[in-house]
């Protein structure tokens, strides 16, 4: 039991606000010491984890690529793109892009999309620039983060909902396993994921109304916003 104080490593490393890289390689560190590891072990074991880990990494080179995509215009590309489409107001287009999401990800795609790699540079700018043009005025920054937020919703339930349809899905196969391992159940992955098509289309049907009532919201909130703006000033206050 010795080698769980890695563990209250980590977690005094985090109350103290310490740097997460270094406290969870300082409580690796110490949990294989006092498992009686010498240092080359731990040395190794850190280097099989990273390298049966290397695909965690892939953010490294991910998150280069779309900076240099966004300094050469990608999310005015994207503005300029929505604007050509008159009538997608940003509701309409994130319930499509949530359909899109939801399916792809019960096909297994899941990594064609994503807050980094495709909300921020994508998106988030499209969405914005529908409700700006739906509502003929530019957004404040408290809607321009509400909008925000709800393409990073769009993207989020749509996955999660999604990927359970899919059979091999780490979520299904780890259920199916433990049931089958403790109970002594037969449960195939895919009596699982039929399971998970009709919770996937509440999913949608709930959270495409939320995003198509967002549009009735944008546009009363920016008529209260204009209306306080055009508010008479207090008689004898300046000009």
């Amino acid at each position: 039991m010795i080698v769980l104080l890695g563990v209250v490593v980590v977690i005094l490393g985090f109350v103290t606000r310490r740097n997460p890289v270094l406290v969870v390689g300082v409580a690796g560190i110490v949990t294989g010491l006092l498992g009686r590891m010498n240092p080359l072990e731990v040395l190794a074991a850190f280097g099989r984890s990273f390298a049966d880990s290397r695909s965690v990494t892939v953010y490294a080179i991910v998150l280069p690529v779309i900076g240099l995509l966004e300094r050469y215009g990608l999310r005015e590309q994207a503005r300029n793109l929505i604007g050509r489409l008159g009538k997608l107001s940003a509701g309409r287009f994130l319930t499509v892009y949530l359909l899109v999401r939801q399916v792809t990800a019960a096909f297994g795609l899941n990594s064609i999309g994503g807050p980094a790699q495709t909300v921020r540079p994508l998106v988030a700018p499209m969405a914005e620039a529908a409700a700006e043009r739906s509502t003929g005025a530019r957004l404040p920054d408290k809607l321009r983060e509400k909008v925000r937020s709800y393409s990073a919703s769009a993207d989020t339930v749509g996955v999660f909902f999604g990927e359970d349809c899919f059979i091999a899905i780490g979520s299904i196969l780890l259920i199916t396993g433990f049931v089958n391992s403790t109970y002594h159940q037969d449960i195939e992955p895919t009596q699982l994921a039929l399971w998970a098509i009709p919770l996937a289309v509440c999913a949608f049907l709930i959270h495409g109304a939320r995003l198509l009532l967002m549009d009735k919201q944008l546009e009363r909130e920016m008529a209260q916003a204009a209306a306080e703006h055009e508010l008479p000033l207090p008689e004898g206050a300046d000009k």
